[in-house]
């Protein structure tokens, strides 16, 4: 069994330790290095709660692509398959739970985190993972479950097909989501028609290609916007012509402007 004081620091490094432990709810907290940081492929027999408390983290689960900014946190179902990227310095929680008799959902989904849902993470980060039943510890997780499945739900998502062309046209448009080719200049590039290319994309993405590209601009504006960059600068990293079209297109898709966004969302 691992060391409990050494926990904190093995975010990375060791990806099934949680399992080990037949505790309801088991709690790590890690600051990154200086660079990005990025775990393999990987799954786990307990549910997964990635909640950043600063910096950002980016979840690959599936075949989407997910955001997980301050004050909001990911639900990775039991077994469910994913990958995490966490942004230089970032300070993170990560909570296993046993999710066989948890009313959480049984496909990954960005939740709100309350004030009071980080304390008690945050809390239970600092205590033994073998706690007893009963204990006071024991206490407390059931409160954090109680709070846990009572979250508002949110979707910061971007699909990521399977199908091999979709795929490398989505690492493509996340690779240079400031490039304004046209669906017909993207369908040239793979030897197919623009119809052919708007059907395949609508087929198994459920999306036009304009509604796809639309959606990773709102995962990408709302990951710069948690990190507290400015708004002149995502607009041009998001390759739109002025701020004002930027925040046209923000306002449009989430009802108020990013200043307001992250004003309500992260304070600041």
């Amino acid at each position: 069994m691992l060391n409990p004081d050494k926990l904190s620091s093995r975010l990375v490094t060791d990806l099934h330790f949680a399992d080990s432990y037949p505790q309801r709810v088991l709690v790590l907290r890690s600051e990154s290095a200086p660079h990005i940081e990025e775990t393999p492929w990987h799954n786990h027999q307990k549910g997964q709660l990635v909640m950043p408390l600063t910096g950002v983290v980016t979840s690959f689960i599936n075949d989407k692509m997910w955001l997980v900014p301050p004050r909001c946190a990911v639900w990775i179902p039991s077994m469910v398959m994913h990958r995490n990227q966490i942004s230089p310095r970032a300070d993170v929680c990560m909570l296993f739970a046993d999710s066989a008799n948890l009313a959480m959902p049984e496909s990954a989904c960005t939740i709100t985190v309350t004030p009071l849902l980080r304390e008690l993470t945050t809390y239970l980060a600092t205590q033994a993972p073998n706690y007893s039943p009963d204990s006071a510890t024991d206490r407390l997780v059931t409160v954090l479950l109680d709070q846990l499945v009572k979250q508002e739900r949110e979707e910061f998502d971007f699909p990521i097909p399977d199908e091999p062309t979709l795929h490398r046209l989505a690492l493509a448009l996340i690779a240079k989501p400031h490039e304004k080719r046209t669906l017909g200049e993207w369908a040239n590039d793979f030897a197919m028609s623009e119809r052919t290319l708007a059907r395949m994309i609508k087929r198994h993405v459920q999306l036009t290609f304009g509604q796809w590209r639309s959606q990773l601009h709102i995962v990408l504006a709302l990951q710069k916007l948690a990190i507290n960059l400015p708004i002149q600068t995502i607009s041009e990293e998001l390759g739109y012509d002025s701020v004002s079209a930027f925040i046209t297109f923000f306002k449009k898709a989430l009802g108020k402007s990013p200043r307001q966004y992250r004003i309500e969302r992260w304070g600041r």
